[in-house]
C-alpha cells in the first residue's frame, strides 16, 4: 500500500495543561514518557499529540488566525492525513518510534477556538501516540509509516520491529 509523503510542520510543547501549545526548533522524546518537558508528558496512552496542518487550515477557512500549537497539539504534520491512521500504526521520524493508541478526543470543557468558530478540529481529527523509541523531532523532519495494520491492537514491543534491511525493505515513506 502507498502512502502520502509528509514532513513535520512544528513540534510545539506547553508547561502547562489546557493552553496553547509554543512551536519549539527541538523537542526531545523520551520513551514510555513523551516530550521532555511537555504538561501532557507521562506513564499513559496519549503522551504525545498530532494534528495535520490541512486541519488547521479547516478552522483558517472559517476566519480564524490559528497555526501550529494552537490546538495543544504536539507535532503538527503535512502531506499525511493522519487522522485516518489506525490505531496501532507505528509512525518513524528519525530515531523517534510512535504508536497510535487514539484518533479523537472527548472535549469535556469547549476552548476559545470552539467558542469563537462553534467548532474544533481537535476532538475529531487529532492523533494520540505513546513513545516506544525516544530521540528528537524537529520542524521539516521527514515521518514515515513502519507499519499500519488496522487488525493490529496497540502494545506491540520495539523488540518486533523488522530487524534486518530486507524487512525493512517494506518501510513506506511518508517524508523526503
Amino acid at each position: 500500500m502507498e502512502y502520502p509523503k509528509g514532513i513535520v510542520v512544528a513540534a510545539c510543547t506547553s508547561e502547562k495543561t489546557g493552553i496553547r501549545k509554543t512551536p519549539v526548533p527541538t523537542v526531545e522524546l523520551r520513551q514510555a514518557h513523551g516530550i521532555v518537558g511537555d504538561a501532557h508528558a507521562g506513564p499513559w496512552h496519549r503522551q504525545v499529540s498530532l494534528l495535520a496542518m490541512e486541519s488547521i487550515r479547516k478552522m483558517q477557512a472559517m476566519g480564524l488566525n490559528v497555526g501550529p500549537g494552537d490546538f495543544a497539539e504536539n507535532i503538527t504534520t503535512e502531506g499525511i492525513d493522519i487522522k485516518t491512521l489506525p490505531v496501532g500504526t507505528w509512525l518513524t521520524c528519525g530515531n523517534v518510534l510512535l504508536e497510535i493508541t487514539q484518533i479523537g478526543k472527548v472535549c469535556h470543557a469547549r476552548c476559545a477556538i470552539y467558542h469563537q468558530a462553534g467548532d474544533c478540529v481537535m476532538p475529531k481529527e487529532g492523533v494520540f501516540a505513546r513513545v516506544l523509541r525516544g530521540g528528537t523531532i524537529t520542524s521539516q523532519s521527514a515521518i514515515e509509516v513502519l507499519e499500519c495494520n488496522r487488525a493490529q491492537a496497540p502494545g506491540k514491543a520495539e523488540a518486533d520491529l523488522p530487524a534486518s534491511t530486507a524487512q525493512r525493505a517494506n518501510v513506506v515513506s511518508l517524508g523526503t
